[in-house]
């Protein structure tokens, strides 16, 4: 019996730890280049620091996803009732032509990057993000800190409570 607790401690506790609430981005997520919509490259970083003293919203995409698309109502409510929040679209696209496109049929409003990794969410970029579903928001305070670091299109309320905080 005391192994099994043993187990089911050792288990929960890696859980928990896996499922950890991230406060700040590691090095390898800061210095990856994403690709401007100038076909220009700049770091992670770079885009944070531009955007610091601001609270960012950070909505990783792609203009192929179904769930993405459904969620950008959402979205442009958010961007209206929080004005003053910079909002940040790092996509995932297969193709340069193609995530402008996307840009443009969506009517999105914000800073575009696009990932340019054929491995999508499973390259570099998307595993220092820990990135298993699109789209993935991630709100950034005007520290740079992370705030919020895993939500999916189901969490907009929880989105909105922390774009409220101080």
């Amino acid at each position: 019996m005391k192994k099994i607790i043993s187990i089911i401690s050792v288990i929960a506790t890696t859980i928990s730890c896996s499922n950890a609430q991230q406060t700040e981005f590691s090095k390898e997520t800061l210095e990856y280049q994403l690709t401007t919509k100038d076909n220009n490259k700049v770091s992670f970083n770079s885009i944070l620091e531009k955007n610091k003293g601001k609270k960012i919203v950070i909505e990783i995409w792609a203009g192929w996803c179904s769930d993405c698309v459904k969620a950008m109502p959402k979205v442009k409510e958010m961007q209206a009732t929080n004005p003053n929040v910079a909002y940040v679209f790092i996509s995932m696209d297969k193709q340069f032509d193609k995530w402008n496109t996307a840009i443009e049929k969506h009517e999105i409003i914000g800073e575009h990057y696009w990932v340019n990794d054929e491995k999508m969410m499973k390259g570099e970029f998307g595993k220092s993000l820990d990135i298993d579903w699109i789209p993935r928001y991630i709100v950034v305070n005007k520290l740079g800190k992370i705030e919020l670091y895993r939500a999916i299109e189901t969490d907009f309320e929880k989105i909105d409570k922390v774009l409220k905080t101080k």
